[in-house]
């Protein structure tokens, strides 16, 4: 198991470990070093009782009360109350995968020396992922502005002994969860109440994880995209490089190559070379246009959200060297929101494009000659015809979801935090779009091969070849109805374990 240590730059990939449970996630000599620094420097102003001036969130209330003063008596209990009185989400529970990366992105921010907690705070953090003790977090009730402060103080409440956890199976309280799991609660000092629930640590979970399952998926839609124009009698002409040289977009060059490596020696478009046909529709012909848009919408996403990984994004920020707390707003989610709005739109072109390509191989007036509906028996067998129309169901409310969520912002905290992000939002309906995604391309997969078949004696490109042999491990070739949501199942496993992504494709 590999080793990642706070304070240092981790991937997305890193944090695709964390949640899978392949990473360590350790507190070094260095982020030791900076924590404490930071710490002693609370301690010093909360030592200095009620002599101290007025420091956001260490002896003032929060948001619109941070003009209130609160005595050096009363700092505990602040924290607490804090943790207590923002623990207010709602809707299903973040799965444990989303949960272990939050937890790590926390004790990641912690660990960056500006936030002036205890070292025991971020050596509990980790404690909760080195014996998989997860705190329950509901999904809903963030608005992506001074951080995600439901979710994450339903996370901290488990550090206390409070809310609820889920530990080797079992809903238990944060309190039996932690000694079970032999650890014990904390007593929050100054300050640590708010630096455990500021930050975007929710949002970054949750749109990090979806990013790097809807990249794998621009590999899934190059693979069923050839496969659709390999079973369409398409050309590959249009993937030649030197139409990519003229308009140099990476991802675009990227999706032409691969295109051309998984139709080449293709029997089928041998075929049909002389035909008379001059140009394949749009959704054949511009794969490496829209598929390569997508590419390079999420590569921009992905440098956003691996730049916040190493973000303080707490508030106030502590910066021991020279003697200040600073109070801003490093908290607020639109640096995501907009990214991940933007992510939505672009993986969901993966799907809106595959949808037509599904049209044309069920359509008899498109399909180049393939039987109505791919159906063995037309008329009394429908064969795929409804397998469209799920997919068109899909893209429909994937065009719903695309509406962006950072556009929106509802004042709260009366009118303290009156501009929000929405950024969690926007990271949760990426990640709904992405669920979309891999369903359609696995029908439209599922389609082709069939269609594929029907091409027989002339055999697709190599790499198409290969596809076809992936979904037929599985899933027979359709010679009578059957109920196709079992086979649908099957190929959106399949897109989902990445054996249909050919990320590396030797011919």
């Amino acid at each position: 198991m590999k080793e990642l240590l706070l304070g240092e730059g981790w991937s997305l990939d890193d944090l695709a470990s964390i949640a899978a449970r392949e990473a360590r996630v350790v507190l070094g000599d260095a982020a030791r070093a900076r924590v404490v620094a930071a710490n002693n420097y609370i301690r010093s102003i909360a030592d200095a009782g009620d002599d101290a001036p007025n420091v956001y969130g260490v002896n003032t209330g929060f948001g619109a009360l941070a003009e209130t003063r609160i005595s050096a008596a009363e700092i505990r209990s602040l924290q607490r109350n804090l943790l207590r009185s923002h623990a207010v989400g709602v809707g299903p529970d973040f799965d444990a995968d989303v949960v272990r990366v939050m937890i790590a992105l926390r004790a990641q921010v912690l660990a960056l020396g500006h936030s002036g907690v205890r070292p025991v705070v971020i050596e509990r953090l980790l404690d909760l992922l080195d014996r998989d003790v997860l705190p329950r977090v509901p999904s809903k009730g963030s608005v992506g502005a001074s951080g995600d402060l439901a979710p994450l103080a339903h996370l901290a409440l488990v550090l206390i002994g409070e809310g609820e956890a889920d530990f080797e199976g079992e809903r238990l309280s944060g309190a039996e969860a932690l000694k079970k799991a032999g650890l014990e609660p904390i007593e929050l000092q100054a300050k640590e109440g708010i630096s455990l629930i500021n930050g975007t640590q929710m949002i970054l979970a949750v749109g990090a994880l979806a990013l790097v399952r809807a990249e794998s998926l621009c590999d899934v839609a190059d693979v069923s995209g050839a496969m659709s124009l390999d079973a369409l009698k398409g050309s590959s002409k249009p993937f030649d490089p030197r139409i990519q040289g003229v308009r140099p977009h990476p991802g675009q060059a990227e999706s032409a190559g691969r295109l051309r490596k998984l139709l080449a020696e293709s029997e089928i478009m041998e075929s049909h070379a002389n035909c008379d046909k001059v140009q394949d529709p749009y959704s054949l012909r511009c794969m490496p246009q829209v598929h390569g848009a997508t590419r390079d919408s999420l590569a921009f996403a992905r440098t956003v959200l691996e730049r916040e990984i190493l973000a303080a994004t707490d508030n106030p920020l502590i910066f021991p060297e020279q003697g200040e707390v600073i109070s801003g707003g490093n908290f607020h989610g639109q640096p995501l929101a907009l990214a991940l709005d933007l992510a939505a739109m672009a993986v969901a072109e993966l799907a809106n494009v595959a949808e037509r390509r599904i049209e044309q191989l069920v359509n008899p007036s498109m399909s180049s000659g393939l039987p109505p509906f791919l159906a063995p028996r037309s008329g009394l067998d429908s064969g795929f015809m409804m397998a469209q129309v799920t997919a068109a169901a899909l893209v429909s409310e994937n065009k719903v979801l695309c509406h962006p969520s950072s556009v929106d912002s509802i004042p709260s905290s009366a009118g303290k935090e009156d501009h929000v992000s929405m950024g969690s939002i926007s990271a949760r309906k990426f990640a709904q779009v992405v669920e979309h995604v891999v369903s359609v391309l696995a029908i439209e997969a599922l389609v082709a091969a069939q269609g594929l078949e029907l091409r027989g004696p002339h055999r697709p490109g190599l790499g198409v070849r290969d596809a076809l042999a992936i979904v037929r491990q599985d899933v027979p070739k359709l010679v009578e109805d059957r109920e196709l949501h079992r086979d649908m199942a099957a190929v959106e496993k399949m897109v989902r374990g990445g054996a249909l992504s050919f990320s590396d494709i030797d011919r």
